[in-house]
């Protein structure tokens, strides 16, 4: 199984940082040896996904596993997650008060696409990667209606952003300008959200 496994150190999709390998070694010291650990994507592809890291004993490796081979550990990546964890970082830092883990993943909510893929197909990727991350801090998030053929880029906002009174401020200023400056393709954005009927409706 072992020899089966697609293991290049080119492949090596997630950066585990020197920090969050030493605190690794330290919990897996407590583990069967030659256990590892696997990273994972919950819900990939979706805007409910989550990175995750769990342990990996030798027997629950799959064959189709990506190995990434560590000085003291192996981490195991399954072939659904790969694509999804393109640009994953793991770090570890340490303070006054413990240490906390974290894991960054942007590329689990839209699975990464090429500079040459469709217009439509990069829209709904920087949305779901860049954009919809930022609006989830204010409960908010944005969706996708039409790219028309005239280069319109036509969204439909929800949660916290519909009913909101900033919302062509942030359409303006943040979405309209981030989707012109990143893809040529596009030449405006329109709103067709029925913000009366949100949650903080401003007329």
């Amino acid at each position: 199984m072992t020899e089966e496994l697609a293991t290049t150190k080119e492949q090596e999709l997630v950066e585990i940082t020197e920090g969050a390998q030493a605190h690794f070694v330290k919990l897996l010291s407590s583990q069967e040896p030659g256990t590892g650990i696997r990273v994972f994507v919950v819900n990939p592809g979706t805007p409910h996904a989550e990175c995750g890291v769990s342990y990996c004993p030798q027997d629950a490796v799959e064959k189709n596993d990506l190995k990434i081979e560590l000085p003291d550990f192996n981490a195991y990546i399954d072939e659904d997650s790969i694509p999804y964890l393109d640009e994953a970082k793991i770090d570890y830092q340490t303070d006054d008060m413990g240490g906390q883990l974290t894991l960054r993943a942007p590329n689990a909510k839209a699975r990464k696409v090429d500079d040459d893929a469709p217009a439509i197909d990069r829209i709904r990727y920087l949305l779901e990667a860049e954009i919809n991350p930022q609006l989830a801090s204010h409960g908010g998030q944005v969706s996708l209606a039409e790219f028309t053929e005239d280069g319109i880029v036509v969204l439909k906002f929800g949660g916290g952003c519909q009913g909101c009174g900033m919302v062509d401020t942030t359409l303006s200023e943040g979405i309209e300008k981030t989707l012109m400056d990143k893809i040529p393709e596009v030449t405006g954005v329109k709103d067709i959200t029925e913000h009366e009927q949100g949650d903080n409706p401003y007329y």
